[in-house]
């Protein structure tokens, strides 16, 4: 389940770069790119749980 997190903010990452870069859907990218990164915050809290 971490790695599908890392490649969720890599990915948002990359796209809001090209948010940025293009000017398309700038609101929505940053929207849901502050979403992740309050998740990978709290996953970082809680610390690694063993499945």
């Amino acid at each position: 389940m971490g790695n599908l997190l890392w490649f969720v903010i890599v990915a948002l990452f990359v796209f809001w770069i090209l948010g940025f870069a293009m000017k398309i859907g700038g609101g929505l990218i940053h929207l849901v790119l502050i979403i992740a990164g309050i998740i990978f915050i709290i996953q970082l809290i809680t610390g690694r749980r063993s499945v």
